[in-house]
C-alpha cells in the first residue's frame, strides 16, 4: 500500500480505458490509488458477453464495494438479498458479504465497480444498523423534478467504511451550470449517464460525455455544466 499514489482529480473517459478479455469478459481499469479517505480505491469496469457463466460466489475481507450498472440485466444475489437490476441500478456491498453477479439479459451486461477501505477501522456494526447491502433499481426510486430538470436520491448513511456515503442522479434539461462552483471535505465521484458536460476542476476545464467519470479530490474547487440545449443526467456521490 505503500507505494500507492493519490487518485487523480480529473476527467477519466471510457474511449481511452484499455481492455482486456478473458472467459467472455471485458475488463476496464479506471484508477487504482487512495484519497483522503481511503487507504485503498479501485475502479474498474466489467462486461460479461450474454450467456457469460457468473464467478464463483466470494466475499472481500476487508473491502467494501458499490456497484453501478451502466448496460444490460443482472441477477444478483448479496448475502441473504437478491434482486434482478437493470440500467441505473446501484449495489451496495458491506464486507463479509457473498456475492454472485448473473447477466440475464439478451445482450452484455456492463457494470462499475467501486472497491475501497477506509484508513479508519470498517465498522460492521454501523453497517447493519444503517441497512446493510443495498440492491436498487433506479424505477423504485423516485424522480423529482426542479427547476433544472431533476434528480433522485439513491442513499445518504453510514457503511461499513464511511461515516456517510451520499448517492444521487442529477438531470439538467437545458445548457448550462448545475449549480455554482464550489467545494468540500468528501471526495466526489461524477459518472456522466447521457449527454455531454464540462467540468471546471482546480480552475482545469474537462469535458466528459456517456460513460466517462470525473473525480473531484478532497477540497478541490468544481462545477460541473451541461454542455448543450439537450438533457443530460449523472451520478454524483461523495464521501467521508
Amino acid at each position: 500500500m505503500a507505494q500507492l499514489k493519490p487518485v487523480n482529480s480529473g476527467a477519466y473517459h471510457w474511449a481511452d480505458l484499455p481492455v482486456t478479455k478473458s472467459n467472455q469478459r471485458e475488463g476496464r481499469k479506471i484508477a487504482e490509488g487512495t484519497c483522503p479517505e481511503f487507504e485503498y480505491l479501485e475502479i474498474h469496469a466489467t462486461t460479461q458477453e450474454k450467456g457469460a457463466k457468473p464467478s464463483p460466489p466470494h466475499t472481500q475481507a476487508d473491502k467494501e464495494e458499490l456497484l453501478i450498472i451502466r448496460e444490460g440485466k443482472m441477477k444478483v444475489k448479496i448475502g441473504d438479498k437478491s434482486a434482478v437490476l437493470g440500467a441505473g441500478g446501484v449495489i451496495l456491498i458491506p464486507p463479509h458479504e457473498e456475492q454472485v453477479f448473473e447477466n440475464i439479459g439478451d445482450g452484455p451486461l456492463t457494470y462499475y465497480v467501486f472497491i475501497f477501505r477506509s484508513k479508519k477501522p470498517m465498522d460492521l456494526e454501523r453497517s447493519k444498523k444503517a441497512g446493510g447491502a443495498l440492491l436498487l433499481n433506479k424505477d423504485s426510486l423516485e424522480f423529482k423534478k426542479s427547476e433544472r430538470g431533476g434528480g433522485r436520491a439513491y442513499f445518504n448513511r453510514p457503511t461499513a467504511m464511511t461515516e456517510n456515503f451520499e448517492m444521487h442522479v442529477t438531470q439538467l434539461d437545458h445548457k448550462g451550470p448545475s449549480h455554482a462552483p464550489h467545494q468540500h471535505v468528501d471526495t466526489e465521484v461524477i459518472l456522466i449517464i447521457e449527454g455531454n458536460t464540462t467540468m471546471t476542476i482546480d480552475g482545469k476545464d474537462y469535458k466528459a460525455g456517456p460513460g466517462d467519470m470525473y473525480i473531484m479530490e478532497s477540497g478541490k474547487m468544481h462545477g460541473i455544466s451541461n454542455a448543450e440545449e439537450k438533457t443530460c443526467s449523472y451520478f454524483a456521490f461523495k464521501w467521508r
